[in-house]
């Protein structure tokens, strides 16, 4: 079964830093576009940033940009997103994507989700 598992979720306060990790498992994914999303209660899942498959290409929604930045690891297989200057309306589950696309917006063009990790940020 192919599956992507997030890590890295806590709780933290407002100004404060995390790293989310997403590895897969199943299969490789060192050819596809890798994304993240979030979902805060009651509201629908959107999107944070986005990579290609080789790196040369990243997007950020413009609500993350400065502070968050997206990465894939040297085997290319792990995505990461380090999110810096944390702030309350961050809190929400974080889910890692797979397209076989380039990165994109759109949460429909990803075939691929992990189950999230929580992130938390308190005032």
């Amino acid at each position: 079964q192919v599956q992507l598992v997030e890590s890295g979720g806590g709780l933290v306060q407002a100004g404060g830093s995390l790293r989310l990790s997403c590895a897969p498992s199943g299969r490789t994914f060192t050819d596809y576009a890798m994304g993240w999303f979030r979902q805060a209660p009651g509201k629908e899942r959107e999107f944070v940033a986005a990579i290609s498959w080789d790196r040369g290409r990243t997007l950020y929604a413009d609500s993350v940009k400065g502070r968050f930045t997206i990465s894939r690891g040297n085997a290319k297989n792990t995505v990461y997103l380090q999110m810096n200057e944390l702030k309350p309306e961050d809190t929400a589950v974080y889910y890692c994507a797979a397209t076989v696309g380039g990165p994109t917006f759109s949460r429909y063009e990803y075939r691929y989700w992990g189950q999230g990790t929580q992130v938390t940020v308190s005032s």
